[in-house]
């Protein structure tokens, strides 16, 4: 499993960017991506920073969210078109029927990679997400059949638990990429200490990503490069650079946490190096 050694080994640290998500938009940072054409830019930028991860949400022409596989693929050929990132569709949908989480899955090609929500949880004060183990396993099998590695997002320590099950259940491939979610709500605690428990409480074979909501990002983030995982940032996260003061581009939220891991003795992985860590 990924751990201190990692880091002692100084080996590279993959960042992904989540550039713009499916829940806020530019009323809380006008610097947020919508179209296509605005987050392959921002990837673009993200790229050259230091990100090799794409986590990409599609919207509607409106700027609302959208599980459309139109809509999936005009963003997928843009980004490809101006990165060599690693695609990661969301499937990740509050209060969304199975059948449009499905959507995503559904580009030609396929996203070598697709986030899998491992159980319910709260979203603000109106939204939950249920994610029964029925609906995981279904949207599992589809990526299976498709070829693309789950992106295993753990919001709280019980969907570790899950992260068990699932392997249970099912004939995953290692290494087991698992994103460690940090925030209010049904969320884990955005404590260290938390952080800890969780790496520890993976199964063997796992790699893991962190992810710091808020004002959180930049701290867990840089613990996360230290326990020899890996970082997720962006504006889908965190529309904040400092307290106060917005954040400018996903660009430079990637640039930031770069510069950590380098200061860290950690390069930032490369696509082709992220491609061979999670054995794409």
């Amino acid at each position: 499993m990924t751990g201190y050694d990692d880091y002692l080994a100084g080996e590279p640290v993959i960042i992904t960017v989540a550039l713009t998500g499916g829940v806020h938009g530019r009323e809380a940072n006008p610097n947020l991506p919508e179209t296509p054409a605005e987050v392959a830019a921002a990837a673009a930028d993200a790229e050259a920073a230091g990100a090799s991860v794409a986590h990409l949400h599609a919207r509607k022409p409106n700027g609302e969210r959208s599980f459309a596989t139109e809509r999936f693929q005009e963003l997928t050929e843009a980004v490809r078109e101006a990165t060599d990132l690693v695609v990661q569709h969301s499937t990740g949908g509050t209060g969304a029927p199975l059948e449009a989480r499905r959507q995503p899955l559904r580009t030609d090609p396929a996203p070598e990679m697709a986030s899998l929500d491992m159980g319910p949880l709260n979203r603000y004060r109106h939204l939950t997400s249920e994610n029964p183990r029925a609906m995981v396993d279904d949207l599992y099998d589809e990526m299976a059949a498709r070829g693309i590695k789950p992106e295993l997002e753990a919001f709280n320590d019980g969907h570790v638990n899950e992260v068990h099950g699932l392997l249970d259940r099912k004939d995953l491939d290692e290494p087991y990429h698992t994103t460690l979610i940090f925030g209010g709500g049904t969320l884990t605690p955005a404590k260290p200490r938390n952080l800890l428990n969780a790496v520890r409480n993976l199964p063997e074979g796992a790699t893991f990503n962190t992810l710091g909501f808020g004002p959180h990002q930049l701290p867990f983030a840089t613990l996360g490069t230290i326990l020899g995982g890996h970082v997720r940032v962006g504006l889908e996260d965190n529309v904040y650079y400092e307290r106060g003061e917005l954040a400018v581009s996903n660009a430079q939220l990637v640039e930031r946490v770069a510069s950590v891991a380098r200061t860290l003795g950690r390069e930032p992985a490369t696509p082709d190096e992220a491609r061979d860590i999670l054995n794409l």
